[in-house]
């Protein structure tokens, strides 16, 4: 399929270009294919770059969290967001950083999990503090000084499994003792993996809302957090453009 764009698509894309700081040659096929959607598409992604808080850096590291979430894992996306956030003066430590945070998702699996398992094999005298022993108190101590909360299920997790408790604990609290993100920014990356389409875990929300709170985070910034990544359907034209022009091209042979 040609690519010559029309002096309107020009202007369109000049103006994505412009606000949303980069470009994919993805979106030059969408221009040709439906400049209509391409345009609602793009006054849509324009919303936080032209009225939000977020530093653009910031929001850069979010939209690569979100892009490289163990439930989404968009290459494409995520190579042009660390690129622009590269751009925007993100360092190698930062971006690294964001993969650390968003790699401890895989342990929602316990947040599920467990309790479930815990009412299956009815385990609910481990919910409760007394059946911990001194070293278990102070390892939940410790949790919730770092983490600043506690789910009833790391009760039972921390009985059953003492030695992957304490492992897990340090993965969970390893980005906050670096320093390298602030907290409140490891919270908007918490809060947008938990809330992004391919995962919507409401009590992760909710956790890290507060924490973020607590952090000085304004309602502003977490809507903001929200705006971005809403975007993350826009990953489906990404992948699926291609394949869609691939195979027109082979049925016009």
């Amino acid at each position: 399929m040609g690519n010559r764009l029309s002096n309107r698509q020009i202007q369109l894309k000049k103006n994505f270009t412009e606000i949303n700081r980069y470009w994919h040659d993805v979106w030059d096929e969408l221009l040709v294919l439906d400049e209509e959607f391409f345009e609602i598409l793009s006054n849509f992604t324009f919303v936080p770059w032209k009225t939000g808080v977020l530093e653009p850096k910031i929001k850069e590291l979010i939209n690569v969290a979100i892009s490289a979430s163990p439930t989404h894992l968009s290459a494409p996306a995520t190579r042009i967001h660390i690129q622009n956030a590269l751009r925007f003066g993100a360092t190698s430590e930062e971006i690294l950083e964001v993969f650390k945070v968003v790699s401890v998702l895989g342990m929602h699996t316990c947040a599920v999990g467990v309790p479930l398992m815990a009412e299956e094999f009815e385990l609910e005298a481990l919910f409760k503090d007394a059946h911990l022993t001194d070293q278990q108190k102070q390892s939940k101590t410790d949790f919730i000084e770092q983490m600043g909360y506690w789910n009833g299920f790391r009760d039972v997790l921390l009985q059953m499994d003492e030695k992957f408790f304490e492992s897990y604990t340090d993965f969970l609290t390893a980005p906050l003792k670096s320093g390298v993100l602030e907290p409140k920014i490891i919270e908007f990356i918490y809060i947008a993996i938990d809330a992004s389409t391919t995962h919507l875990f409401k009590k992760g929300i909710q956790v890290h809302l507060k924490n973020a709170r607590k952090y000085g985070a304004t309602s502003e910034e977490i809507l903001e957090v929200f705006q971005l990544t809403s975007s993350l359907g826009f990953d489906t034209l990404l992948m699926g453009i291609p394949i869609l022009i691939e195979e027109m091209n082979k049925r016009s042979r």
